[in-house]
């Protein structure tokens, strides 16, 4: 078993790469990311054992979040890194040695493709997905350092209003790493600006792990960053995602400025 796993995950084949960055010549302060844009599975990982319907649901992907993400850079004139296969081949918000990061089981669904994998294993997709991911947000952020242009990290992500049977209330979650600065000042502005049930931290918070992307590239590098965590319902097609980025773009601008009018508090 293992070995076919290993030929099978040689290689990523040429047509297909982990990454699409679109809008890197745009000037707005953000650089947006998208790790869990996509539910593609392509070779050479197939479809790890799950039919058409689960291959569509949230354990694959965050539905929503990558027209959300699309829409936003547009109107905050920002690039936009976004990964081109379903976090279950490998959750690129996630470190290589965290469970999570090509999972057993998701939620209440088993990942048969995901069972037993060894470090061969594991590596191959590290190297075939992970490693390129990161070094291409690391190579657009320096290029943008180079160019006097101080980005701003915005992560985009959806979840579901039910989980585990349980209702979520929060529509917009705001979820910081170790710099609170930029998330606690979109959720001023949400509530000033928006009619959105806005909570700090939910559905999940650093604690959860979520953070790992923020911490790589905003918390490391000393740049202001945010995850944003929208409700899947309230963007479920084209035009609520296109209402929604109108709704939020004036939040995180106005937060933008806020923060870059706030010193951070240094330890």
């Amino acid at each position: 078993m293992n070995e076919m796993r290993e030929s099978m995950e040689a290689e990523v084949p040429q047509h297909e790469t982990p990454i699409r960055i679109e809008g890197e010549s745009r000037d707005g302060a953000c650089v947006i990311i998208c790790e869990h844009a996509s539910n593609a599975m392509p070779a050479p990982w197939g479809d790890l054992g799950l039919d058409p319907e689960q291959r569509k649901a949230h354990i694959a992907w965050d539905p929503g979040a990558l027209g959300l993400a699309q829409a936003l850079a547009v109107a905050l004139d920002a690039p936009l890194a976004q990964a081109c296969q379903s976090r279950l081949i490998y959750d690129l918000n996630r470190p290589p040695q965290h469970p999570g990061a090509m999972p057993e089981r998701s939620e209440t669904t088993d990942i048969p493709g995901n069972r037993d994998l060894d470090g061969a294993d594991r590596l191959a997709r590290v190297e075939a997905l992970y490693l390129p991911f990161h070094a291409e947000i690391r190579a657009l952020i320096a290029r943008r350092l180079a160019r006097g242009l101080s980005p701003i990290l915005v992560t985009v992500h959806s979840f579901t209003p039910i989980y585990f049977g349980k209702p979520r209330a929060v529509e917009l979650g705001v979820i910081h790493d170790a710099d609170a600065r930029l998330a606690e000042a979109i959720v001023a502005q949400a509530d000033a600006q928006t009619d959105l049930a806005v909570q700090l931290n939910a559905p999940y918070s650093a604690r959860d792990g979520v953070t790992h992307t923020l911490a790589l590239h905003g918390t490391a590098m000393g740049l202001p960053n945010v995850m944003l965590e929208l409700r899947n319902d309230l963007i479920a097609d084209s035009p609520a995602q296109e209402a929604m980025a109108a709704r939020l773009a004036p939040v995180l601008r106005a937060a933008m400025d806020d923060t870059r009018a706030t010193p951070k508090e240094t330890v």
